[in-house]
């Protein structure tokens, strides 16, 4: 069963993330897009968007530096464990409410306004739920740790299996051995990847980078007067002049 789900689930699961969205561009790629729905609605979306999309920066930031970053590295550089810990708590916690906060204001929005719940597809509601438990599993996580009420260094077993995961030398047993409450944030995280591919999550690999190097584009006047040297005249022409 730690094979299972420790090794087969999670591959499973990136694979599905890279070939889904390999098909998803090459057979739906007009459809690669997050349904723009501002024109329906922008009062809530101000206060939403920037909310939950600052708040999953954090979020992801503080995953990586977690899971990707040994315990060793940030000890050689000074800092100890009590100090990474009490960063990790606030800075997440706070990452995290954002996130979730946003979430809600932003499914509030979605659920309530007429055609952005009709731009709301099937795979994109299945896909809230699984970022919803996430986060709030996730922040569980965190308290527990924080109040005391778990007693368990992340940093020596989860991250440790992630790290072995990625270098494709997979150690389930440090999985296995986690509490389990880390267990289902890691299988929901990896159900999530796997529906990425099928839901308006998919933007996020759309950044407008080439706006950087294309050419600038030139407007130019269809009005001869504005062309030559002549001011243009005040007022309205009369009609039969």
């Amino acid at each position: 069963m730690n094979v299972f789900l420790w090794v087969i689930v999670p591959y499973l699961c990136l694979a599905t993330f890279v070939v889904g969205h390999v098909w998803r561009y090459r057979y739906d790629k007009f459809g690669w897009t997050t349904r723009s729905s501002q024109l329906y609605e922008d009062r809530m979306l101000r206060l939403g968007s920037p909310l939950f999309h600052f708040g999953m920066l954090g979020v992801v930031g503080g995953h990586v530096i977690g899971l990707l970053v040994p315990e060793s590295w940030t000890e050689a550089v000074g800092i100890t464990d009590e100090m990474y810990h009490l960063v990790a708590m606030v800075g997440g916690l706070i990452a995290g409410l954002m996130a979730l906060v946003g979430m809600v204001i932003l499914i509030y929005r979605r659920r309530t306004v007429g055609p952005v719940f009709s731009a709301t597809t099937p795979m994109d509601k299945v896909m809230y739920v699984f970022l919803g438990l996430a986060i709030v599993l996730g922040m569980w996580n965190t308290v527990l740790g924080a109040t005391g009420l778990e007693h368990y260094n992340y940093r020596e077993g989860v991250s440790v299996w992630y790290r072995s995961f990625l270098a494709f030398q997979p150690q389930p047993e440090m999985m296995a051995e986690s509490p389990i409450g880390f267990q289902l944030h890691a299988l929901v995280a990896f159900g999530l990847f796997a529906l990425w591919p099928f839901t308006r999550l998919v933007h996020v690999f759309s950044a407008p980078v080439g706006y950087l190097t294309r050419p600038y584009i030139v407007y130019r006047s269809r009005d001869d007067q504005a062309l030559g040297s002549a001011r243009a005249r005040r007022g309205w022409d009369r009609v039969g002049s």
